[in-house]
């Protein structure tokens, strides 16, 4: 579903257009990993295949940095071991599925299955070690300049279900990556932890709600939705997101902006009721699954999004869209963006600071669709790969490149679209005393 545009009252386009440039000057991009033009491959096993932290991380980077082109593919399959597993040998799958999309950046995270979800086992060990450096060797001989960071496992649960064997089989893959800690190290490589932030987050769950925290990694091995926008988190954390969305500090008793960071504020009217309207050069990243204009397989982990968010500080690391307003006379305000209200907040609460992020807002509206362009890419991507280049790749079908081609073309236009979608747009806000 394509976003509903939104409106931008009183602006012309041609000041639209300076404010937009000049809201994206202050987008702190330069510090970011991922450039521009980059192309980013994800290969992993099949938590990797489930298509969540990935669409989580890639609708962050396109909404909070829509100036980026950047290309987005998930190489991720089902049974996957270091040396190489369903999808064929290490070798098979790297010049079939990764290299020949000239991937500039790209992420490792294997050892779920290396492990085999028993006690350390020195053999087994020495497999995954080998089979990750073949990788690295096979990837940095392709591409030199290859930016690789390397992922280290996410958790198998043993929080809310009792451990199979003393230590359980998560030590095994805190291990793990250990060893992939110090393998990025040797390389001068960036590395992200993916297993004790989810752990501490799984803790906390269990603290608070025993029953909805089993269903964050239902079946222990692959997490639900809540999950992985933890593992999402650090990845991006180890990349140098930016956790500003956009501030907005107004004084109203000076009838002056007294702060601005990523935005542009015009028009500001203080008396009863304070009138601005604000530009932000990025937006918020989505925090509710239950929109029913997403998928209902999105939707069911909905729930494990909410208590994640809950037990985490995704909030505040990575998603602070800040507004606060100062020196207001009336008790009590209604917040209303582009006339539709977003709430009510007492004069303190908005003197101490709003997260519009955690709010329903037109900008959270367009981060949705945002998402759900990035779901309908990941589909057509799949689809174009496992169900047809590679389950039809020794059938010899004359038609099949044209239809690959001709499905490559629908993904970009996806992706052209999801960009397009990602632009912020300037919104009218209004704050209305309430006595």
């Amino acid at each position: 579903m394509k976003p509903r545009p939104f409106p931008a009252p009183r602006l012309s386009l041609a000041l639209l257009a300076v404010l937009a440039a000049s809201a994206a000057a202050q987008t702190p991009a330069d510090s970011f990993y991922l450039h521009d033009k980059d192309t980013v491959v994800f290969y992993g096993d099949s938590i990797t295949e489930q298509r969540l932290y990935t669409t989580f991380v890639e609708t962050f980077v396109l909404t909070r940095y829509p100036r980026l082109h950047l290309r987005f593919v998930n190489a991720g399959w089902g049974g996957e071991n270091a040396p190489g597993g369903n999808g064929g040998s290490a070798d098979v799958r790297l010049n079939r599925d990764v290299i020949p999309y000239k991937p500039t950046v790209m992420t490792v995270m294997l050892g779920m299955n290396d492990g085999g979800y028993v006690a350390f086992n020195e053999e087994r060990f020495n497999r995954y070690t080998a089979g990750m450096e073949h990788i690295l060797e096979v990837m940095k001989a392709a591409f030199p300049g290859l930016r690789v960071t390397l992922l280290e496992p996410s958790p198998y649960d043993d929080v809310t279900v009792p451990p199979l064997f003393p230590g359980g089989f998560n030590s095994v893959l805190v291990r793990y990556g250990q060893y992939v800690r110090g393998l990025a190290q040797r390389n001068q490589m960036a590395v992200a932890d993916l297993n004790r932030p989810v752990v501490e987050m799984l803790q906390k769950a269990n603290q608070r709600d025993p029953a909805g925290a089993k269903n964050l990694i239902p079946g222990r091995i692959h997490p639900a939705a809540g999950g992985h926008l933890i593992m999402a988190e650090s990845l991006l954390k180890a990349w140098g997101a930016s956790p500003v969305v956009s501030e907005v500090e107004i004084d109203a008793g000076s009838g002056e902006v007294a702060r601005s960071q990523n935005t542009t504020v015009t028009d500001l009217k203080v008396a009863r009721r304070v009138e601005w309207s604000q530009l932000d050069a990025a937006l918020p990243m989505l925090v509710s699954l239950r929109d029913r204009s997403l998928p209902t397989n999105t939707r069911r982990g909905a729930a494990t999004l909410d208590l994640a968010l809950e037990c985490s500080d995704f909030m505040e690391a990575l998603n602070r869209e800040t507004l606060r307003v100062r020196g207001l006379e009336a008790a009590r305000y209604t917040l209303k963006i582009d006339g539709g209200a977003v709430g009510s907040f007492t004069r303190e609460k908005l003197a101490e600071g709003l997260n519009l992020a955690a709010l329903a807002t037109p900008m959270a509206k367009q981060a949705l669709g945002v998402h759900i362009l990035t779901l309908k890419r990941g589909e057509v991507h799949e689809m174009r790969w496992k169900q047809l280049q590679v389950a039809l790749e020794s059938d010899n079908l004359t038609r099949l490149p044209a239809v690959l081609e001709g499905l490559d073309g629908i993904e970009e236009e996806l992706a052209v679209r999801q960009r397009a979608a990602a632009q912020p747009a300037a919104h009218a806000y209004e704050l209305i005393p309430e006595d």
